[in-house]
């Protein structure tokens, strides 16, 4: 995945036509377009490979099962075009390596934990384990929230260079350039742009944010 404006459209949106035309307009702005059930849902599989053709794509499937049904997952998935696929690393060792060797040179992203006030009941008293964890398993990197900066910070400092992802910030109310500033490497947005009568112009907004606290971060 390029490294260029560290923005991640998150497109939950559940119309086709809808989905395309943000995903075009707002792609000068991110460096990925993740999707999810919602999308793949409405419009079908087919949609992984439609958005390859405008953006890398990140499948947020939150793969959480048995090894061979997270290999099968996984494999569909980049098949289709998909550039990186999301799994939950609270399944364990076993689950996590197959998805890694089942994604080949696509990347796989693992959530430590998740950005809505469920996600500190129970992954977040785990989230270190599941970061090293992850590391020893060889995937690319994690998913932590935006909407807790503290514990992006606390993740970055077991996972050394590898990349952190950080939904939340819009929306939920978390904050890019505080996820940025607390060592995220790219900043998931979905809402705000993809709901804004305006997402272009909210996009590039959110890609300027960015933009001031990586300079500030150096």
């Amino acid at each position: 995945m390029k490294r260029r404006t560290r923005l991640i459209l998150a497109l939950d949106e559940t119309d086709r036509g809808r989905a395309i035309s943000v995903a075009e307009a707002v792609s000068p702005y991110v460096d990925a377009v993740k999707i999810n059930w919602p999308l793949v849902l409405s419009a079908g599989p087919g949609m992984i490979s439609e958005l390859a053709g405008i953006s890398d794509v990140i499948c947020d499937f939150k793969v959480a099962d048995i090894p061979n049904t997270v290999r099968l997952i996984v494999e569909q998935s980049v098949s289709r075009g998909a550039s990186a696929v999301i799994v939950h690393a609270f399944t364990g060792r076993d689950s996590l390596e197959t998805a890694v060797a089942a994604a080949g040179d696509a990347d796989i992203y693992a959530v430590t934990e998740m950005s809505h006030p469920g996600g500190s009941t129970f992954t977040s008293a785990h989230a270190e384990e599941m970061a090293a964890m992850g590391v020893e398993c060889g995937v690319a990197g994690f998913i932590a929230p935006a909407t807790r900066p503290e514990r992006i910070a606390a993740v970055r400092s077991l996972v050394g260079d590898l990349k952190i992802l950080s939904p939340g910030a819009g929306a939920q109310g978390g904050s890019a350039a505080a996820a940025v500033s607390a060592g995220a490497d790219y900043v998931i947005v979905g809402r705000a742009i993809y709901g804004s009568e305006d997402p272009e112009g909210s996009a590039a907004s959110f890609a300027r944010e960015i933009s001031t606290a990586s300079r500030g971060a150096l």
